[in-house]
């Protein structure tokens, strides 16, 4: 391994591996692709020099020829620069979203060298140079975890490990070995009781998972679920010693019986399990864990998730009452899982307790394997001394601070060191060489720390097995696989170096940067400019400050105080001044992520000072920050994005306490709805400079201030706007207030009784006769204040308010046929705030409901909106049956709240509705809401008040007071738009590029 002497800059050495974000290094790339091609050259000609040439120089010279080749040059220069043009630039350390960054040039040099061969790994055959290579980068994985490769340490199990095509892959075989382990026992046991492994049945013995030595025969189901894997892993050896039973004879044996061929509901059923079996890891698992026990027959269900702490770890405590849990009922369980970074958070969780945890357990009587799943987090290990990595030196509490002591410029804290220098005490390891190993995809691994492990998911074939070199395209999931990821992987890795001073150099830098952006994050927002002396917005980091630990609101003095503390020691500092300040390491060191991730959330303030407290206000914020500073569509240009994000949502399902601390630590009304989280991922090594990452953090600055002034504070404010209802019945008027989930102000769905003068009145009937099937509405003149008019309605002891404005038949935003006119509005039917706190977490699941409101003669319904996004549907006029009718004819006439429900329509299947009106579903003759059609209906007494706020409008509903059909009549208004439509998103047109990808065609048929 290439480690530099000791007194050099690291800086240099980093930037020594890239191209560079301004292709500084470009020379030094072009000179190895040069020799590269140039020894590929060399290679071709020297096979079979006695040959002829088969390309002749006449076939080179002749004109097709000549235009071919033109041709193709012309179209690569135009893949190339639309490539150029339209790719994210991953390489630039303003690109801070998604684990991509700029790659290695060993990485990109060993791929392209590797690729033009296009050796296969599947078999020594295709590939006997790359095989050899895939091995030693595994091993050098291998070492750098801490695991034993020396076979001559033969008091330590002897690692493997081997290349996948990325990190789901290898969690999918780390699951794969976990079941057939678990199920191995029975399958020997099934052997020596019906198969030719009976000679043995009196004589072999084993240890048992409490330290019993028994007869294999006279185990329990139990016992034989619970032997400790290495009881498991030496079973092959056992038998040879003692019975010289070959392992190919043990394979014939074994085959049989073994959940591979039978599978394992056989096996289950034969030996009387009825638990399934478990697998534990945090609530918020990669979705490769699901999906890979879907795959594996285990079922997604049983891949079980264990609640967070406040700090994003798989909680120990819930873990361990579920691994009681188990014990007390004799559940198995496979694994539980360590993530090692995870990929929304830079998560670690204590893997050092795990294992702990599995000791104790097993002295108790149940076994399990702990695989890390450090697709991210693997390659951090190289920051650790390797003297504290050394195989068979045990992990214990301190290690961290014992790291840090001996590295004082280590950057990532303490807790998280100790639990990744346990790495070496774990069954398995998933590492993905893609992420922070920056070398081109695919490329994810799987270590073992006993290499026997691999065994237990063998697949041969003869023509894969001829010679004598190990093939390891046997082992695993996979089939055909590039040996050019081999090669890149083993050759940045031995150019760099798995230590402190190769890819630990490079990811401390990264580390730095991200610690100092977690810095900004934390305090930015004191000083950022003023609105007439008030603020715009404030930024919470997800990973807590140590002194909002101790208690402390993210507004108090307090945290304040110590946001001035991180502007003079942190923010306004170089990088020199910090890093030689042990105080401020040491300060620096334990904010922010486990492991390079910021996630942090935006709240805002209205004008008036007050801080936003609504979920979906401060979504919504987030939301427009990320997609100005993303790429949400594919016209949309790279090069104008001065600064790239990327975001996620903490589900309350799976986030649970976790989510709900932090909507409080933002000062929002926690409630079940899915938080937006933004977050950048660190990778470059080049923004470490103070002044750069100023820069980057003034551009999200002015997004964010730019967004409160423009979208936020306009859409959420009190302030008067004119009022627009749909008119319901002629007898006796009703105005159906037109909802927004974007406006403030029309963010509740009001229905009111009105009064009309009798002139206007007749006017308006007219108006209806003559348009039966068009939309009448209602539009004020001037503006309102709807607040003031609803308290005014609602106090019956003032004159009800007389709105002026215009009756009109409704075409887009005019009025044709206008009655200018002014309206009484006389008594609330219906008044229901629709913010985020007073909306349900799910859609009616068991009917669609609609609130039914009229005269003893004329019977209107509008849908309950309870949920967002929503669709309007509402109809005026509808036919009860008779019985239905008299029943809520008597109702309607005391003003009491009814609802009616379509039973035979269960709103939480039919969401989401499309977002257009004009959508050929919403239009089409089979809608399920259109003239005519006839529904069953139930109709109950409205228990909530007229004006009651939600959630849980529908909780109450009892015994419904009538059943019956109802039919729609002509007036039937179907609206997606104006309810959702968010009139504050520019709706740009995609620029279409991707034609430009026809002039390459256009290019290559040149000449024809």
């Amino acid at each position: 391994m290439n480690n530099p002497p000791g007194d050099v800059n690291p800086h240099h050495v980093v930037s020594s591996y890239f191209i560079g974000p301004k292709s500084e290094n470009m020379g030094d790339f072009k000179a190895n692709i040069t020799a590269i091609l140039d020894l590929i050259q060399k290679a071709r000609q020297n096979y079979q020099p006695g040959d002829d040439v088969f390309i002749t120089e006449d076939v080179r010279t002749s004109a097709t020829f000549q235009r071919i080749t033109k041709n193709f040059h012309e179209a690569v220069k135009k893949a190339a620069t639309l490539l150029g043009k339209h790719s994210i630039p991953f390489w630039h350390p303003r690109y801070e979203g998604h684990m991509s960054t700029d790659m290695t040039m060993p990485g990109l040099l060993g791929y392209f060298m590797a690729m033009i061969y296009n050796p296969n790994n599947v078999t020594v055959e295709a590939s006997p140079f790359t095989t050899v290579v895939e091995l030693r980068a595994g091993k050098q994985l291998c070492e750098m975890f801490g695991y034993n490769t020396d076979p001559d340490q033969t008091e330590l199990p002897l690692s493997w490990g081997h290349i996948t095509c990325d990190g789901t892959v290898a969690n999918l075989e780390s699951i794969w070995v976990a079941r057939n382990l678990k199920f191995y026992p029975l399958t020997l046991y099934q052997a020596m009781k019906d198969g030719p492994l009976g000679f043995i049945a009196n004589e072999f013995q084993v240890t048992t998972c409490v330290g019993e030595e028994k007869l294999f025969k006279d185990l329990g189901v139990w016992e034989l679920l619970n032997l400790r894997p290495e009881v498991i892993l030496g079973m092959g050896d056992a038998l040879y010693r003692q019975f010289g039973i070959t392992s190919k004879f043990l394979e014939g044996a074994l085959t049989p019986f073994n959940i591979q061929t039978t599978g394992k509901d056989e096996l289950e059923r034969e030996f009387g399990i009825s638990k399934p079996t478990k697998y534990f890891l945090a609530q918020t698992r990669h979705y490769s864990w699901p999906k890979g026990g879907a795959i594996a027959g285990i079922g997604s269900s049983n891949m079980q998730g264990v609640e967070l702490d406040l700090d994003g770890h798989i909680s120990l405590e819930a873990l361990e009452r579920e691994l009681n849990r188990c014990l007390e009922e004799r559940q198995a369980v496979y694994a539980v899982v360590a993530i090692i970074g995870s990929t929304e958070e830079g998560e670690v969780d204590s893997l050092y307790d795990i294992l702990a945890m599995r000791r104790r357990f097993q002295d108790k009587g149940l076994s399990f394997l702990v695989h890390a799943d450090a697709a991210w987090g693997g390659y951090f290990a190289s920051m650790i001394p390797r003297s504290l990595m050394a195989p068979g030196r045990h992990s214990k509490i301190g290690d961290g601070k014992e790291a840090v002591g001996q590295v004082p410029s280590l950057s990532l804290k303490t807790d998280t060191l100790w639990h990744m220098i346990a790495l070496k005490e774990a069954d398995s390891i998933t590492v993905d060489p893609h992420k922070a190993g920056y070398i081109p995809y695919p490329a994810g691994s799987l270590c073992y720390r006993d290499g026997r492990m691999r065994f237990l998911v063998t697949w041969t074939s003869p023509y894969l097995t001829q010679g004598s070199m190990e093939n390891i395209g046997v082992y695993g999931v996979e089939g055909s696989k590039p040996g050019a990821a081999a090669m890149s992987a083993w050759l940045s890795n031995q150019t760099i170096g798995l230590d402190p001073r190769g890819y630990g150099m490079l990811l401390g830098e990264a580390a730095f940067t991200s610690a100092r952006l977690s810095a900004f994050y934390a305090a930015m927002h004191l000083r950022q400019p003023k609105d007439d002396g008030k603020p715009y917005y404030i930024i919470v980091p997800f990973n807590r400050l140590p002194v909002e630990k101790e208690g402390y609101d993210i507004l108090s003095d307090a945290m304040n105080k110590r946001r001035e503390w991180i502007w003079d020691n942190v923010i306004t500092k170089d990088n020199d001044q910090v890093s030689g300040n042990p105080e401020v390491m040491g300060w620096l060191r334990e904010i922010g992520s486990d492991l390079n991730i910021n996630a942090f959330a935006i709240n805002w303030y209205h004008a008036d000072g007050t801080l936003n407290d609504d979920l979906e206000e401060a979504n919504y914020l987030m939301r427009r920050v990320v997609n100005r500073l993303s790429i949400t569509r594919s016209g949309m240009d790279p090069n104008a994005i001065p600064l790239f994000l990327t975001s996620t949502q903490f589900e309350p399902t799976m986030y649970g306490k976790c989510a709900q601390n932090f909507m409080e630590r933002l000062h929002l009304r926690p409630c079940a709805q899915d938080l937006w989280v933004l977050r950048n991922v660190v990778m470059s090594p080049f923004p470490t400079d103070r002044g750069f990452i100023r820069e980057l953090m003034q551009e999200l600055e002015k997004v964010i201030v730019d967004e409160v002034k423009n979208t936020c504070r306009p859409r959420n404010s009190p302030l008067a706007n004119k009022l627009e209802f749909l008119l319901r019945g002629t007898d006796e008027i009703f105005l159906d207030f037109q909802t927004s989930f974007h406006r403030a102000t029309q963010r509740q769905q009001i229905i009111l009784a009105a009064e009309l003068a009798a002139d206007v009145q007749k006017k308006y009937v007219d108006l209806k006769r003559k348009f039966p099937k068009q939309e009448i509405g209602f539009l004020s003149d001037d503006v309102q204040h709807l607040k003031h008019m609803m308290e005014q309605i609602e106090q019956q002891s003032q004159p009800p308010p007389v709105v002026k404005g215009r009756i009109g038949v409704r075409d887009g935003e005019s009025y044709l046929h206008a009655i200018e006119c002014n309206v009484k509005m006389t008594r609330i039917v219906k008044s229901r705030p629709l913010n985020s706190v007073n909306r349900d977490d799910h859609y009616p699941r068991h009917f669609m409901p609609f609130y039914l409101f009229g005269s003893q003669d004329e019977h209107h319904i509008s849908h309950m909106l309870l949920q967002s996004p929503n669709v309007s549907l509402s109809a005026s006029n509808v036919q009860l049956q008779d019985a239905l009718a008299r029943k809520v004819a008597s109702r309607l006439a005391k003003h009491e709240g009814l609802i009616l429900t379509l039973t035979e329509y269960r709103e939480e299947t039919m969401h989401p509705f499309p977002p257009k009106n004009d959508d050929s579903m919403l239009i089409s003759d089979n809608f399920f809401f259109r003239e005519g059609q006839t529904f069953e209906v139930k109709v109950y007494e409205d228990p909530k008040p007229d004006t009651a706020n939600g959630p849980g409008l529908l909780d109450e509903l009892r015994t419904p007071i009538a059943r019956g059909r109802m039919t729609l009549g002509s007036d039937v208004h179907v609206d997606v738009e104006t309810l959702n439509r968010d009139p504050f998103d520019e709706q740009e047109d995609d620029v279409k590029w991707d034609s430009e990808l026809d002039e390459i065609t256009n290019v290559l048929n040149s000449g024809q």
